[in-house]
């Protein structure tokens, strides 16, 4: 069996997800669900995601509904307490450099627009779809490979503004030197969060009781490093009625950093 919780993962959360799941282990295992003794912190995105022994994984909802859809079953969607996003929702902070003058969505539109990938929500559709609906499409992307990497890239004047998912967003805020460097310009709608998925055979709602006793007994300091209060069911078509976006723009392209090219 693998678990693998690899989207919010870096050094200072890493302690709290191997905590969280080894109550989420013990809780399964007392439900009779057999589950692997860690986390497979490396494994790779798409093996995991696909491998009919994945019992507990998390994805980005655009390859969910591009790539997974009926190869995987959708746990649900996380509680991450985020200020006007429902329960199970999320959505992208416009990020751009603190000093920079600009104001207005359509400042930044013939500007560089740092992206982690092209098969990203948060990184992609959403600014992609946030700037169609104000009869607007950005013309330049820098593909970096990670939201991190992308808040660095405006922080340090390679991009002009950058789409990053509003967890990684406070979690940079918390942790990255470079966050004083920046500001938010504006804020996506809310679309429904980075879905938690088990393999298409697998039964969910164990899982996701699993997960909840987990959380609901995880010691304080674990807790507030993941900032996750519940795993909440999402019907499917919340995802599946999404639009879709159009391929990114690839005029000023950067090398890649990190394992990982898929993130939320």
């Amino acid at each position: 069996m693998i678990a693998a919780l690899p989207m919010y993962l870096r050094a200072e959360t890493r302690p709290a997800h191997d905590e969280l799941w080894s109550r989420t282990r013990d809780a399964l295992r007392a439900r009779g669900v057999d589950a692997p003794d860690a986390l497979g912190h490396n494994a790779p995105l798409d093996e995991t995601w696909l491998s009919p022994d994945l019992l507990l994984g998390q994805t980005c909802s655009l390859p969910y509904r591009t790539r997974l859809l009926g190869k995987v079953t959708v746990i649900g969607a996380g509680d991450y307490g985020l200020s006007d996003t429902p329960p199970g929702f999320y959505r992208s902070a416009l990020v751009v450099h603190a000093q920079d003058p600009r104001n207005a969505l359509a400042d930044f539109i013939h500007g560089r627009l740092a992206i982690n990938g092209a098969d990203s929500q948060s990184g992609w559709c959403a600014p992609f779809l946030h700037a169609r609906a104000r009869g607007l499409r950005f013309h330049q992307t820098l593909t970096t490979g990670a939201h991190r990497e992308s808040a660095r890239a405006v922080a340090e004047g390679r991009a002009d503004i950058a789409a990053l998912d509003a967890v990684t967003w406070r979690l940079i805020g918390q942790h990255d030197s470079f966050a004083a460097k920046l500001r938010v310009l504006d804020w996506t709608d809310p679309t429904p969060g980075l879905p938690f998925i088990t393999a298409v055979a697998n039964d969910p709602a164990p899982i996701r009781a699993a997960l909840n006793a987990a959380l609901s007994a995880l010691p304080a300091p674990h807790a507030t490093a993941l900032g996750l209060r519940a795993v909440v069911p999402l019907p499917q078509d919340a995802y599946t009625t999404l639009p879709q976006p159009d391929p990114p723009p690839t005029r000023a392209n950067a090398p890649k950093t990190g394992k990982n090219t898929v993130f939320p």
